[in-house]
């Protein structure tokens, strides 16, 4: 096994690579935007790695990555699942790997303090590569891990490779990020590029999803062939936004964007379907009756009518703001055209909010065809 000098140009899906003591530490938010975040929770799942992955040609037999990585988690104590690392080549998973995180991010609604609990490194190691010649690997990082990349190995030459493909940013909420799929490359986002070549850089941030003016300038600043926005439910779970601040929030996100991007493609999408807000307003909330994860509204219709959000709401109203826009290169996209009432009733969300691995695919695969094609 031979080391690997590891550089800034094998990452993708990163807007800022951090060169620390050890390693290389991606982030999906630049400093100064890191700078403005407003809560512990925002922390970490702005550090995780979703979309983040290595991209290299090789004819390795067997690769070795030392990482350092942290997993949100609710005490310091109870055992976590490993972590998932896969390597794809031609849009398809070639092998995956599975080691713990070894650091912690203590972190619950109840107690959002975000200590870091330390622990040790990890060695994440694929065997049984050999193809008999060289080819094109991405090594994708775990979407619920931070992850800072310590060095790499292999049996053979690793080079890194150009960039290639059309470049595609996407912003949004759990769903995006990819909450309850089982792998990175079971997130609907990757599902979508690994189907159609994409380079993806996905700026989804669980639960903080909020048209933050920061994440408007990351993506403004961001190079892109394509963006897509999907925005709506947080600010209905978390009851941040009225109909009479959403609008202008929204056009002024898109007003930001546009200044880095003025002719590039973007479509903004609308949520998909969440039977408990569907036509009530949020917060949304644990139903205290259940012992599982179950979601339930706590807002009413009469909230609605006096301005509060429902996500009926929210589409009506981003709809009639692209179209008043008169952008030539700005398109409205349906979010019940990737998941709607009828899907919902053959493949139910199974904590009433978040779609399980079997609804990701399906969202990334018709994803793929209604926008990425």
């Amino acid at each position: 096994m031979r080391p690997v000098a590891l550089s800034a140009s094998m990452i993708r899906g990163a807007v800022e690579i951090e060169e620390t003591p050890r390693g290389l530490l991606p982030h999906r938010l630049p400093a100064r935007a890191r700078r403005q975040i407003p809560d512990t929770f925002m922390v970490q799942t702005s550090a995780e790695s979703a979309g983040v992955r290595l991209a290299f040609r090789t004819a390795a037999s067997v690769l070795e990555l030392d990482v350092q990585a942290r997993r949100l988690a609710s005490d310091a104590t109870t055992p976590l699942p490993p972590s998932v690392y896969e390597l794809t080549s031609g849009g398809a998973v070639v092998a995956s790997a599975s080691v713990p995180a070894g650091s912690r991010y203590l972190f619950t609604f109840d107690d959002p303090g975000g200590e870091v609990v330390a622990g040790p490194d990890a060695t994440v190691r694929f065997t049984g590569l050999g193809t008999g010649g060289e080819r094109d690997l991405e090594l994708w990082l775990p979407y619920y891990d931070r992850v800072e990349l310590l060095g790499l190995r292999a049996d053979a030459p690793v080079t890194a490779v150009e960039p290639s493909g059309p470049r595609w940013v996407h912003h949004g909420s759990s769903i995006s990020h990819g909450y309850r799929a089982e792998t990175t490359t079971g997130t609907w986002p990757v599902v979508a590029a690994l189907r159609t070549g994409t380079a993806l850089t996905n700026l989804s941030f669980s639960g903080n999803a909020m048209l933050d003016p920061f994440t408007a300038r990351t993506i403004r600043d961001t190079p892109a062939d394509l963006i897509t926005l999907k925005t709506g439910i947080n600010l209905i779970s978390g009851d941040v936004m009225r109909m009479r601040a959403f609008r202008p929030a929204l056009d002024g996100f898109l007003d930001t964007i546009r200044d880095g991007h003025p002719d590039t493609p973007i479509v903004v999408v609308s949520p998909i379907w969440c039977e408990p807000v569907e036509s009530v307003a949020g917060p949304t909330t644990q139903d205290p009756s259940r012992t599982e994860e179950w979601s339930i509204a706590v807002g009413t219709a009469d909230d609605v009518e006096a301005g509060k959000l429902s996500l009926r709401s929210i589409r009506e109203a981003t709809a009639s703001i692209v179209d008043r826009r008169g952008d030539a290169h700005l398109r409205y996209l349906d979010g019940l055209t990737l998941y709607g009432p009828a899907d919902a009733a053959a493949m139910p969300l199974p904590d009433n909010l978040h779609p399980g691995p079997d609804v990701q695919r399906l969202i990334g695969e018709r994803f793929a065809d209604l926008v990425l094609r």
